[in-house]
């Protein structure tokens, strides 16, 4: 049997991989009309470095590019191509460090990596598939360094919240200001991580450092207590988290609360984790078998030994910070 050539990788891999992305597949033309373009990909785009394998427009604007591989070959290493492509794109309205486009990708068909190289803190990484037209446009707006500048000015001042609390929300600040994808923090039984927690996502959410949380715990059990934690949760005086912010779950069994507790949470609609809406926000309390593919934040309440092998995060499109306990 014949090995597989780039063409055929393309036509065969990544080209439906782009179209269930809600990409529409255009061969490029000299003197094409790029403003009437929207939601595309055009196939061959000519930069003055030589044609990209294909260049994301939306709106009219190239946001992206794509180095295609064929399947035998790794991706990670050609996304210079890439930047070398996205450096020859005309006319374009973007230039970030002499890159004229935000956003990288580099496949084969069945591994993406992808930059965004906007920051020179970001780093490259793996995704599971390539992002839909409207979360590129969406992550065009974030205005992600002036996010993080208010969240390094906002006092944790909260009244609830203890000194080594406060270090260990202003220990991850830092990480994520440092552009850091995974971070461990570790507290001992009973010192609150739950509520430190609630903190810190309602002030990355309040700072708009992140819209969407996903937060993981290890059993059904913990995912009630920390739907119940947001609800408890003042995140200001008068006002509780989950009248600021939407929390939701996956759906619990009644034998997961007291029987005392008379407590409904709402349980998370499928196109708010499938198609959620350019600066929607929301919280989503699961566990890890229940874990969904989101572009969010993840923070989690975890025994890292539970989580099994096929479960774990480094290949999702988030930001992990993991708590665990020290005992």
């Amino acid at each position: 049997m014949s090995e597989e050539n780039e063409r055929q990788t393309r036509k065969k891999r990544i080209d439906p991989l782009l179209k269930a992305a809600g990409w529409n597949i255009v061969r490029f033309e000299e003197g094409m009309d790029l403003s009437s373009y929207n939601n595309t990909a055009l196939e061959e785009y000519q930069t003055d470095n030589g044609p990209a394998d294909y260049a994301l427009v939306v709106d009219g604007k190239i946001l992206a590019v794509i180095e295609a591989k064929k399947v035998s070959l790794g991706p990670q290493n050609v996304l210079t191509q890439a930047e070398r492509y996205s450096e020859g794109i005309p006319k374009s309205p973007f230039n970030f460090s002499g890159f004229r486009v935000p956003f990288l990708y580099s496949t084969n068909g069945e591994i993406i990596w992808y930059h965004d190289v906007r920051n020179p803190l970001n780093r490259s990484r793996q995704i599971t598939k390539f992002h839909t037209p409207s979360a590129l446009a969406e992550r065009l707006k974030e205005k992600f360094d002036d996010a993080c500048q208010r969240l390094a000015d906002w006092d944790n001042a909260h009244p609830m919240i203890r000194p080594y609390q406060i270090e260990a929300n202003d220990a991850i600040e830092q990480g994520i200001r440092d552009r850091k994808r995974t971070m461990l923090v570790a507290m001992a039984t009973g010192t609150g991580k739950t509520y430190t927690m609630v903190n810190e996502v309602y002030r990355l959410m309040e700072s708009r450092v992140a819209k969407r949380i996903l937060f993981l715990v290890d059993r059904r059990a913990l995912a009630a207590q920390a739907v119940k934690a947001f609800a408890s949760f003042e995140a200001r005086p008068g006002l509780k988290f989950d009248k600021a912010y939407e929390v939701y779950s996956q759906r619990f069994f009644k034998e997961d609360f007291e029987e005392e507790e008379k407590f409904d949470p709402k349980v998370i609609p499928t196109p708010y984790l499938m198609d959620p809406k350019p600066g929607h926000a929301f919280v989503y309390v699961c566990t890890i078998q229940h874990i969904p593919y989101p572009d969010c934040f993840v923070l989690a309440v975890i025994d890292m030994a539970c989580i099994p092998s096929e479960k774990r995060l480094d290949k999702l499109e988030v930001i992990e910070i993991v708590f665990t306990d020290t005992s």
